[in-house]
């Protein structure tokens, strides 16, 4: 029904110009380095009259995080937002959360919004956690009597109780990000807005925030947009789904259905068992510098991969990026993001030659344990001293074929486990066996 439509956006966009600096000859006249330095002060002083945001560099360039988004969102939706770094996922919720406003276009909300975008965000540093309590509750438009109602649950939650009189700023990250969501929670918005930040806190007060996530939006009817990376905290928290990418409204539907679709976007135009360039992956996490070059994932003599038979990764890097001995590891996660197993060089014996000069490292699994379906992997290169100089999550997709696996003429199937083991039966207890 139209009446219970809580978010309207209509062809949102957002622009934003960055600034470049121009290439420089080595050599330059005093008169030409005078002219482009009163040149970039006029610009910059007719900027800051206009109130317009100063600009530093010599060219400018305009950059669409977000370009003619529309969508609807009901009361009692949870919604996950999914799509790669960069993608425009934080600007969307900014523009959400009433902090930044769109270049473009119109978004109609209706009710208080609570925002989680960032460590701290809403806190002033140099007020305890009771007064940022109050003053977060304060900026939501509760009454004080309301946050009074609410302070002990809140408190509970957080478990900050030691440290309630304590200034914010001496607050560890997890402390910060537990009062704010702890906040942001229990003053009963009417949409709760949370993005990765929930990633700075341990496992277990993750799994307490999806729960509480859960109740305020299946329990209390409340309206949640999540964004995040976990996969299966999407699935199993969210009722749909939207998928960003290049500031575009890609996909939305049955949060399933779109993670799937993510998931297998970076793996279009290509064999299923040619070398995957992973030179410009966007969904990297590193320092600036591309290690990782490519990776290939195929059964022995590149045969498919079949679950049982042997199954050989190869990782390709730039090895005159790594200085000292190269350590490599990768993790295969199920389509919803629930690791399986890792494998990584620290963990095996290996000989001094091995030192990966070619910047070529395979790693031969002799009995692949995954049942059929479809599977991720993740990549990692590091050194003992920098453990993840580049990291790409999700960096490939792959399908493994079923088998006879227990040599029995009798197939198991993928939906009685994701891995199979090496065991057997004895009609003696195992301590008469060994």
């Amino acid at each position: 029904m139209i009446s219970d439509i809580v978010i309207k956006a209509e062809n949102l966009s957002k622009k934003y110009i960055i600034g470049h600096k121009s290439a420089t000859d080595s050599y330059a006249t005093l008169r030409d380095v005078l002219m482009n330095n009163a040149k970039n002060l006029w610009n910059k002083t007719r900027d800051l009259v206009k109130g317009k945001p100063v600009i530093y560099g010599d060219t400018l360039e305009e950059v669409w995080a977000l370009k003619d988004v529309s969508f609807e969102i009901h009361q009692g939706e949870a919604v996950g937002i999914i799509g790669r770094n960069g993608a425009g996922k934080s600007t969307l919720l900014k523009i959400l959360s009433r902090i930044t406003e769109p270049s473009t276009g119109r978004v109609a909300i209706k009710g208080r919004v609570a925002s989680l975008l960032e460590v701290g965000t809403g806190f002033h540093p140099e007020l305890t956690g009771r007064e940022n309590i109050y003053l977060n509750g304060t900026i939501l438009g509760m009454t004080r009597q309301e946050i009074k109602r609410k302070f002990d649950e809140i408190v509970d939650f957080a478990e900050i109780e030691k440290y309630l009189d304590t200034p914010v700023k001496r607050y560890s990250s997890g402390m910060y990000v537990r009062l704010a969501f702890a906040v942001a929670a229990h003053l009963e918005p009417e949409i709760l807005v949370v993005d990765e930040v929930l990633a700075v806190g341990d496992a277990t007060f993750q799994k307490k925030c999806l729960g509480k996530m859960e109740d305020v939006a299946k329990r209390q009817g409340r309206t949640v947009l999540f964004v995040s990376h976990n996969m299966a905290a999407v699935s199993h928290l969210c009722s749909s789904g939207f998928r960003l990418e290049d500031g575009r409204l890609t996909g939305a539907g049955e949060p399933n259905h779109i993670i799937e679709e993510y998931l297998s976007s970076g793996n279009k135009g290509g064999n299923k068992y040619d070398v995957i360039d992973l030179t410009h992956h966007k969904n990297r996490i590193c320092n600036g510098v591309h290690v990782i070059k490519s990776i290939t994932i195929k059964g022995y003599k590149a045969r498919p991969l079949v679950t049982g038979q042997p199954a050989i990764v190869t990782i390709r890097f730039d090895r005159q990026k790594i200085n000292s001995h190269p350590e490599l590891a990768f993790t295969v996660e199920t389509l919803l993001g629930q690791r399986i197993f890792s494998f990584a060089t620290y963990w095996t014996k290996r000989t001094p030659e091995t030192d990966f000069a070619e910047g070529v490292a395979s790693c031969l699994i002799q009995k692949l344990p995954l049942s059929p379906g479809v599977y991720t992997i993740n990549v990692a290169i590091g050194t003992n001293d920098d453990p993840f100089r580049d990291h790409i999550p999700n960096a490939y997709q792959f399908e493994v074929m079923s088998s006879d696996y227990y040599g029995t003429g009798k197939i198991p199937e993928s939906n009685h486990g994701v891995v199979f083991i090496d065991a057997s039966w004895h009609d003696k207890d195992q301590m008469a066996i060994e």
